[in-house]
């Protein structure tokens, strides 16, 4: 522009990422100060940042910067800032620093996501969960993580992992294979060196990270996923293992499925007029909701409700209808943030069907597991992982009792809360009652499960987890649904009810 100074005209040349003011947005909401505030007069919206493609002018960064100063009052604003930055914010530059050969091998599988299922952006997510053990990955899945750590692939974004398959400390007593384990342990030293954060748990929501609304996840198993998007209103599909593992590397994922807003609107309505009293009703709920609904698309609207459940409730429905219906969300009347009402929780949807659940069908769900030879030595808790309070209510049923002799009975949960279960007495008296407690598992996936199960002669798997009830039949077991107190009584009794 004529008689403009020449660095100011530079100036407008040069842009940035419109994704460096989206973290300014989120950074403020600290103090607290809406985006609206900060984005007054700019012409700029939250959603208009989100996109890869939109960029800044140097003279607006800096006048966003200079409000959000003022706004806040906070003289170190720009340290707080730093803290959150990350190489992948700086377009293709920033990609070319971290590793070109790695990245680039992310990006084209993301690419080929997006196109399969129809995404025409990628956005930015904060939080990575995905698989990461030997028995689901394979010597292949071994053989790509070797390469990707060999070749210095870094994730740029928080990373967890999901339960494994082994807990170390009992390869030998439950005759797993040694080779396989130290595979897992290889596994596990490269997901670390890729600055992952191996911490084996399917609960993260109830014990690492529990994500805000309407914020981006990248998680894998399917438990935590329903959790996210249901429980939170965050946002995030079932990620498989490679497509988690590129997220965590690039620090987006393709937008399709649950991170758009017309795949959350529920599709039918479930009016529940049901006592409701233990985990294994709530799983119950789940499966009979689920199994005649099979598609990742379908979200039931929960109303009527006597009662709001507790997390531990919540988390045996989620997991329960994501087993029998692959489902990914569910919204509840009154409880879920994304359901004030029923209407609102449809957004505009006309439910397909309306459907009552009573107590004689949850009852019904029981009666159709039979015991096919009057066998019970098997019982199990776990998949999902067990809460800290499942720990205390189940040292409670078991103390003072021995479970009945020939009988095992496997309770997993993560490593942090086992330790902490250990400091409060829960873990030793469940061990005293003759209790096995895994770390870091899941029954369902442990290497070498099928055998096991016919070395010690486990013809019928009875929990109080409608999910994993689900799972193992692919292990050959007959499994049966049962509450939690009759699951104890018949690990201790060793007579089925």
């Amino acid at each position: 522009m004529p008689g403009q100074p020449a660095a100011a005209h530079r100036s407008e040349r040069h842009t940035l990422p419109a994704a460096q003011a989206l973290q300014l947005v989120e950074l403020l909401k600290r103090w607290p100060v809406e985006p609206a505030q900060l984005l007054e007069g700019f012409g700029l919206s939250e959603q208009a940042l989100e996109d890869p493609q939109a960029r800044l002018s140097l003279p607006t960064m800096n006048a966003l910067l200079e409000r959000a100063r003022a706004l806040t009052g906070e003289p170190g604003l720009g340290f707080y800032l730093g803290l959150q930055k990350r190489l992948s914010m700086y377009g293709f530059l920033g990609f070319a620093t971290m590793n070109a050969t790695t990245v680039r091998e992310a990006l084209e599988l993301q690419l080929e996501v997006a196109k399969f299922y129809g995404a025409k952006r990628f956005v930015p997510v904060t939080n990575v969960h995905m698989m990461g053990d030997i028995e689901v990955m394979g010597d292949s899945g071994l053989a790509h993580l070797r390469r990707l750590a060999q070749a210095g692939a870094h994730c740029e974004v928080a990373t967890t992992t999901n339960a494994r398959c082994f807990d170390f400390a009992y390869v030998d007593r439950l005759g797993q294979d040694r080779g396989e384990a130290d595979k897992e342990a290889r596994l596990i030293e490269y997901l670390r060196g890729m600055n992952v954060i191996t911490s084996d748990t399917c609960i993260n929501y109830q014990t690492i990270y529990q994500p805000h609304f309407g914020e981006r996840l990248a998680w894998g198993d399917t438990g935590t996923v329903i959790w996210a998007n249901s429980v939170c209103g965050a946002r995030s599909n079932f990620e498989g293992g490679p497509s988690a593992m590129a997220a965590a590397m690039t620090g987006r994922t393709p937008e399709y499925g649950l991170h758009v807003e017309a795949c959350r609107r529920g599709t039918f309505v479930v009016e529940v007029d049901a006592e409701l009293a233990d985990l294994a009703d709530w799983g119950a709920l789940g499966k009979l909701v689920g199994e005649p609904h099979q598609s990742y698309y379908e979200v039931p609207v929960f109303a009527g409700l006597r009662r709001a459940p507790t997390a531990d409730e919540l988390k045996h429905l989620g997991c329960s209808l994501a087993s029998y219906g692959s489902m990914a969300m569910f919204h509840m009347v009154g409880v879920t943030p994304e359901a004030p009402s029923i209407a609102v929780a449809l957004g505009g949807n006309a439910p397909h069907t309306t459907r009552t659940i009573t107590s004689a069908d949850i009852a019904s769900v029981y009666r159709d597991y039979k015991n096919v030879d009057g066998s019970c030595n098997f019982v199990v808790f776990s998949g999902p992982q067990l809460s800290l309070w499942e720990l205390k209510r189940l040292a409670e049923l078991f103390d003072g009792r021995k479970v009945h002799p020939g009988t095992t009975v496997f309770v997993t949960t993560s490593s942090a809360l086992l330790a902490q279960a250990r400091l409060l007495g829960y873990a030793p008296q469940l061990e005293a009652a003759g209790v096995t407690i895994l770390a870091g598992v899941c029954v369902y996936i442990l290497q070498n499960l099928s055998r096991m199960r016919a070395q010690n002669g486990w013809m019928n798997m009875i929990s109080n987890s409608a999910k994993i009830v689900n799972t193992i039949t692919a292990h050959k077991f007959n499994t049966i649904l049962r509450r939690t107190e009759d699951c104890v009584d018949i690990a201790c009794a060793g007579t089925f009810r």
